[in-house]
């Protein structure tokens, strides 16, 4: 089978983000009573929307989060992000370099994404459409709504689409919606682990690097005997 379409998620697999946001994210929760460590948070909250990790944290504090608390951790990742930010090795490059379609679906917000893709100086035409499920959807990852919705959007049979993904939740949301999911272990973030994470999510190939996922794609890009 060939793809027609590839969807990449955007923390993790292009930026190198999720130390960074869930470091900070660990920081300003612990600031407020609920001690968490980076671990933890990488575990509890990756690949998450915020309308999804509010729950996960009132039910861990024992009172509902403090109104604040969301907009100081997107103040302190903005304001790091602006000098600190990078890109997952190789993933500029891969955008670059492939023919097929693309297209971004997050569970960040577009704000965010925008921001990384400027600093990585990656264009439209490089990133393809983003869609995000702070807006676009009403269910975030694992459910299969923000895929769905993207090859909806894109014209494509969600069975010729890749899911380029580095987290459990968004794997699962990928094979959800039927399509072929790479797991992406290139971001440093990544455990000792996280491949068979990923694997026990569902993933059909696991990743990594993106060489590793160039070769997938164009393996896939062969007719079956």
């Amino acid at each position: 089978m060939s793809f027609d379409l590839v969807i990449f998620d955007y923390d993790g697999v292009i930026a190198d983000s999720e130390l960074l946001n869930n470091r900070l994210m660990a920081e300003l929760l612990t600031e407020i009573g609920l001690p968490t460590s980076l671990d933890q948070a990488l575990a509890l909250y990756m690949g998450k929307r915020w309308l999804d990790c509010q729950p996960l944290i009132e039910a861990r504090l024992g009172r509902p989060c403090p109104d604040p608390v969301l907009t100081e951790w997107t103040s302190r990742c903005h304001t790091r992000a602006a000098t600190e930010l990078t890109a997952v090795t190789g993933a500029v490059d891969f955008m670059r370099g492939r023919t097929e379609r693309r297209c971004i679906a997050s569970s960040s917000p577009p704000d965010w994404i925008a921001l990384g893709l400027s600093r990585f100086g990656l264009s439209d035409d490089d990133a393809g459409p983003v869609f995000s499920a702070a807006i676009h959807v009403t269910r975030g990852k694992p459910h299969p709504d923000l895929f769905l919705h993207a090859v909806r959007t894109m014209g494509v049979d969600p069975t010729c689409a890749v899911v380029i993904e580095d987290s459990p939740h968004g794997v699962q949301a990928g094979v959800a919606a039927g399509m072929t999911v790479i797991g992406l272990c290139a971001g440093g973030h990544v455990r000792t682990g996280h491949a068979e994470t990923l694997k026990a999510a569902g993933a059909n190939h696991l990743a990594h690097d993106y060489a590793e996922a160039a070769r997938i794609l164009d393996v896939g890009r062969r007719p079956h005997p």
